[in-house]
């Protein structure tokens, strides 16, 4: 099964846009799935359901994380490494999606109990974040071998 539709099975089973992202590859960087689903529980409907950074975004985050963080105060070059892919990250969402702020990918304030009952009642979780799931699983599928200039 690939990543993709990995993440996929997650979502529609009622997980958290960041928790199918990151559980996708959790096993890759030895981070047992229930440990990953638990790590990326606050983040889902835009961090907490504020209508945030969108939480397939923050999914790839974490990942691109567990592959390059810095585990050492002292270990820059990995910090720097993995910002450096945050930023390539969104930049490449972007082009695809526009924005990487789940109220805008949306087009309502999730934060708001109202216009998130909207939304699940229009369905958009499946019509919009099965996408963003996508785009962000690639991405990051990418960014795990891309180097800069590279």
């Amino acid at each position: 099964m690939s990543k993709i539709q990995f993440a996929l099975e997650k979502f529609k089973s009622g997980f958290s846009c960041t928790q199918a992202v990151l559980s996708a590859f959790a096993e890759d960087f030895g981070l047992k799935e229930e440990l990953a689903l638990k790590l990326a529980t606050g983040f889902g409907a835009g961090c907490g359901r504020t209508g945030q950074t969108c939480g397939a975004v923050t999914g790839a985050y974490l990942v691109l994380g567990l592959k390059h963080g810095r585990a050492t105060a002292e270990d820059m070059p990995a910090r720097e490494k993995t910002y450096r892919l945050v930023r390539e990250f969104n930049r490449r969402f972007k082009a695809k999606h526009n924005s990487i702020n789940c109220t805008e990918l949306m087009g309502l304030d999730l934060g708001n109990p109202e216009e998130y009952k909207k939304a699940a009642d229009q369905d958009l979780f499946r019509k919009i974040c099965v996408d963003l799931i996508k785009t962000s699983v690639t991405l990051v599928e990418e960014l795990l071998v891309w180097e800069p200039g590279g």
